[in-house]
């Protein structure tokens, strides 16, 4: 399921949201002037490895070094598509959740459902030798607000089915219960899988994240109900 817009139209600029993207593009175009050595080096310098992480948590070790990828890796991606579809559903999600907290605290709130998705991928993987990239976490922890916030929106949505593309309008509450649920499924089977390079457990847990979050944010004044 791709999802290409939703149905309800945010009553402010979202210019963090579009910042957010911005950056994120900005860094990956960044990314491809890297050779393959080069690129590797960052990602283990700048993602999270669950692995060190582990290790480092349990000997009390909360260095900079340790911490600041938490925050770094959400910015990191491993190929177009992958910064292409994490952006994507940025921009379709955001900008309510940003409309709803106000400029700064949706960045906030953006930054802490990612790093809590990073926790959730560690906790479920903690020897992952692998570095963790990408902005799924927190994008993740978006989606979770949405499906809080905005139950009854509906969401225009790709969907491919064999050869052909068709155009579907989902209930939010629908796509989402779907799309956690897919998550959720993937994530049980990448348990003790050798190979595996999506961070399922980053995206439950962001979700998660941003469905209690959300509740503990104050709405901006003139914000939805």
């Amino acid at each position: 399921m791709i999802p290409i817009r939703d149905s309800i139209r945010p009553r402010t600029f979202p210019i963090a949201n579009v910042t957010l993207i911005i950056v994120n593009i900005l860094i990956f175009i960044h990314e491809l002037s890297m050779g393959p050595r080069e690129l590797t080096l960052y990602f283990y310098r700048y993602g999270v490895v669950p692995k060190i992480a582990t290790a480092s948590f349990l000997t009390g070790n909360f260095s900079p070094e340790v911490l600041i990828p938490f925050f770094t890796t959400m910015f990191l991606h491993g190929g177009w598509l992958h910064v292409l579809s994490n952006m994507l559903f940025l921009w379709v999600f955001g900008d309510n959740i940003e409309d709803r907290l106000g400029h700064f605290r949706y960045l906030i709130f953006y930054l802490l459902v990612g790093i809590a998705g990073s926790i959730g991928q560690v906790l479920a993987n903690p020897l992952a030798e692998e570095p963790l990239v990408g902005a799924s976490g927190a994008i993740a922890g978006v989606l979770g607000a949405y499906f809080v916030c905005f139950p009854r929106s509906r969401i225009v949505t790709l969907i491919p089915i064999f050869f052909f593309f068709t155009f579907v309008e989902i209930p939010a509450l629908i796509f989402l219960i779907l799309w956690f649920l897919m998550q959720a499924f993937n994530g049980l089977a990448s348990i003790g899988a050798p190979g595996n390079v999506v961070a399922w457990w980053a995206h439950i847990g962001g979700f998660i994240a941003g469905m209690i979050l959300i509740r503990l944010f104050p709405k901006r004044a003139r914000a939805y109900r």
